[in-house]
């Protein structure tokens, strides 16, 4: 990205500008972009809105800031609440708040602590999460390691690694009883799998291990199967690749 001879656009309380392209982006109180933006830091504290397309090497929000297109970048933090309306392509995503994605989200490695809503499909190399997430169509990663922590769902979960437990905390444990800590998703289809508190029409795996409060329709392995003995599994069939 070429920043030379690009300036800064910084909007402190309530204002608005024009998009373009910049070296930083600094949104204060309530402050909005009317078009497209192109900038090697994006900061979006307050609320802000970009109402176009957000091309940024980093862009951190920590306050309440909306994207009303597409996000492309190296790096995004959420440390609050961000949403994007269509497609986020980051190589790198954080999130300690809670995260909207209208359409796809694809990243190398995407961490989360809080709340994750994508619309499509969520491709990573990692992803790692303690959260309520729900994503509309396939979750894909090399490694899915997830802390289960209220209502999670998603249509297909894929991977090598694919580790799903529950989160454990003193408050959770106290008050276990009032909330539903559990995924729901169609299928879960990976080399290594790992899952408790888990409802799936379909496993399908090579090393397969179901934990306690699993509700699964068919598994189907090809090397081992472990089932906790507080976890249903209506049928169980070993055969060829998977």
């Amino acid at each position: 990205m070429e920043t030379k001879n690009r300036g800064d656009l910084t909007i402190n309380g309530f204002g608005a500008s024009n998009g373009g392209e910049f070296n930083r982006v600094v949104l204060n109180g309530k402050g909005t972009v009317n078009t497209d933006v192109a900038c090697v830091d994006f900061e979006c504290h307050g609320n802000g809105l970009v109402n176009g397309n957000l091309n940024a090497r980093s862009a951190r929000i920590s306050g309440n800031g909306k994207v009303a297109g597409n996000i492309e970048g190296e790096i995004l933090s959420i440390e609050g609440r961000g949403k994007i309306e269509k497609n986020a392509v980051v190589k790198k995503v954080k999130i300690s708040g809670s995260a909207t994605v209208g359409g796809s989200l694809k990243s190398e490695e995407i961490k989360v602590r809080g709340r994750l809503t994508v619309g499509e499909d969520c491709e990573a190399e990692i992803f790692k999460a303690e959260c309520h997430f729900s994503i509309g169509g396939l979750l894909n990663a090399d490694e899915v390691d997830v802390r289960i922590y209220g209502e999670c769902k998603a249509e297909e979960i894929g991977g090598q690694t694919i580790m799903i437990k529950q989160k454990t905390s003193l408050m959770g444990n106290l008050f276990k009883s009032f909330f539903q800590n559990s995924l729901d998703v169609r299928l879960i289809e990976g080399d290594h799998i790992e899952i408790e508190n888990t409802n799936a029409k379909i496993v399908r795996g090579n090393h397969i291990t179901i934990g306690p409060n699993c509700n699964i329709g068919l598994v189907e392995y090809t090397g081992s199967l472990t089932k906790h003995k507080k976890a249903v599994v209506n049928e169980a069939v070993k055969g060829g690749d998977y």
